[in-house]
């Protein structure tokens, strides 16, 4: 950054008009401060891990805090050592985190059972009778799957819920005392109609009259109608309320940040993954990849037929979306990637994280186009999509395949994508085109490797941009700006921001899939399936 440049960053962070993002991820919490230009000037991050606690994964909420306040901490930190100054406002603040999950709260706000996130897979009867009362594919991430599963267990705490929400919706709520959620991570609490932005009528009725016969029968059902207990839904922009002082001392134990700053819409990593692609407008869609990967496609027009592998969700504008949601990501890689780290270190050559990868991704690219009869499984804990409630690591081979280093990396990167590809012929199906597909997320720091297998898997091509690593807390972060420029009179409609104000000039680097690499994956994907009964055997019996 040239001497010109810092001096303008400096004075906005002084005067409090750059804008703060932050995102709770499952292994890190990241805050993204960016620009009047929208490019990133400072981050921090901190570290976490979700607990699997009495067969249920879950974070406790101090964690939640110890973590916003450690990752915004080292944000200021960053600030400090860059522009030699430390921020106490900004123009704007947005939260993101996982979608889905279940948080529910008493009427005196105490949160009844512990966090079920999004990776718990056991609300299958929940999730197969509201998507049959429904017509209406309602996946087991989803929370009102989760409350109607506590409903049909005959959990106690049911009869007290006055509240449930997701993770950004809380984190939000406990910042500026406003129950309210962002369309596109409201649409995975509950169906959204696109016609009125707002929880869907209908299927509102239609659960309300499933309580009330399991209350004159005598059985367990929430207190109230279900809307009553959701968080109101808002698009992108509106008004979602500003930081109090008990917010702001949540966030900032030092009590440096001022209260009184807007704060955009919560939303879900979904959505932030969208804005962070400019893949808001129908036929654009977009690959996050993380712990979880998914995709996310803006339609048209809605799909002819319910499909379990497809979630029905929204764009933070409220636009029709089919997300194929995988559970398991890229975290078996990071765990092989740590072994061979560790093995660099023990011959006394230790390197760094970002090299390890490189070297091993490198390597990938010398892979045999097939993997060369490798079969590598993700999952660490159970994945809908191929019907498995819970999963095992898996790495198997066969007597005539190759087993060299190549193939083990191009395997193991092929598997992260295995599950989407399979949910993505479903929208082959459909008939759904796509314009552009981006990808981001940390996989596609390095360059020409993932993205060229991920154009290999989905027969289409793959563009990344250079903000492809910044992930969620600089979307939502952007988002935070959006909701600055409506405040300011500046702005109309999200996709017209994104692409005029934001994604304008930027420089994206797009691969066409390969040929030699399609048939290699398709052979791959073919041995894959094939092999899901390996893997359903590994998680009944280890």
């Amino acid at each position: 950054m040239d001497s010109q440049r810092t001096a303008a960053v400096r004075e906005a962070i002084t005067a409090g008009r750059t804008t703060l993002g932050i995102e709770l991820g499952s292994t890190n919490i990241k805050a993204s401060l960016i620009g009047e230009d929208h490019a990133p000037v400072a981050s921090g991050s901190h570290g976490w891990e979700n607990r699997f606690e009495g067969r249920t994964w879950t974070y406790p909420l101090e964690s939640v805090w110890e973590g916003l306040a450690a990752a915004y901490a080292a944000l200021c930190d960053d600030v400090e050592s860059r522009f030699g100054v430390r921020p106490a406002s900004f123009d704007a603040i947005g939260v993101s985190a996982m979608m889905h999950g279940y948080l529910a709260f008493s009427a005196a706000d105490e949160l009844l059972v512990p966090f079920r996130t999004w990776r718990n897979t056991t609300t299958g009867d929940a999730s197969g009778e509201l998507t049959d009362r429904f017509g209406y594919n309602i996946p087991l991430r989803w929370s009102i799957a989760h409350l109607h599963q506590a409903v049909l267990d005959d959990e106690a705490h049911v009869s007290d819920v006055d509240f449930f929400t997701t993770l950004a919706g809380y984190v939000h709520w406990q910042l500026t005392g406003c129950k309210v959620l962002g369309v596109g991570d409201a649409s995975g609490m509950f169906p959204i109609d696109p016609a009125t932005g707002g929880y869907d009528a209908g299927m509102l009725a239609t659960y309300d009259s499933l309580a009330a016969e399991r209350r004159a029968a005598g059985r367990t059902a929430p207190p109230a109608a279900v809307v009553d207990l959701m968080p109101e839904v808002l698009t992108a922009g509106a008004d979602a309320g500003v930081l109090t002082e008990s917010g702001a001392r949540l966030l900032d134990p030092s009590g440096a940040l001022r209260p009184g700053i807007p704060l955009c819409p919560p939303e879900g990593d979904a959505g932030t993954g969208m804005v962070a692609t400019n893949s808001v407008a129908p036929r654009t869609g977009n690959v996050s990849a993380g712990t979880s990967i998914f995709a996310m496609v803006v339609l048209e027009q809605p799909l002819s037929a319910v499909h379990h592998e497809l979630d029905m969700v929204t764009t933070p504008s409220g636009d029709l979306v089919a997300m194929v949601h995988c559970n398991n990501g890229a975290s078996e890689l990071a765990a092989w990637a740590g072994l061979f780290g560790e093995f660099a270190a023990a011959l006394g050559t230790p390197a760094a994280g970002d090299d390890v990868f490189g070297a091993l991704f490198a390597a990938a690219l010398e892979g045999e186009a097939d993997g060369g009869g490798l079969i590598a499984y993700n999952y660490l804990s159970g994945e809908p999509i191929t019907g498995l409630d819970e999963g095992r690591p898996l790495f198997a081979r066969t007597p005539d395949s190759t087993l060299s280093l190549a193939n083990f990396m191009r395997t193991q990167v092929y598997a992260v994508f295995g599950t989407l590809s399979l949910g993505m012929k479903v929208l082959d199906g459909e008939g759904v085109r796509l314009d552009a597909m981006f990808a981001h997320g940390g996989l596609f720091k390095t360059a020409g490797v993932a993205q060229r297998f991920l154009a290999a898997a989905l027969g289409a091509p793959v563009a990344v941009g250079t903000t492809a690593g910044e992930g969620g807390a600089w979307g939502i972060a952007v988002l935070a700006a959006y909701r600055r420029a409506v405040l300011d009179g500046a702005a109309t409609g999200l996709g017209g921001y994104l692409t005029s104000r934001v994604f304008a000039g930027t420089e994206l680097d797009v691969v066409a899939p390969d040929p030699a690499d399609e048939a290699g994956y398709a052979a791959f994907l073919e041995r894959y399936e094939a092999g899901l009964a390996v893997e359903r055997a590994a998680a009944e019996n280890l």
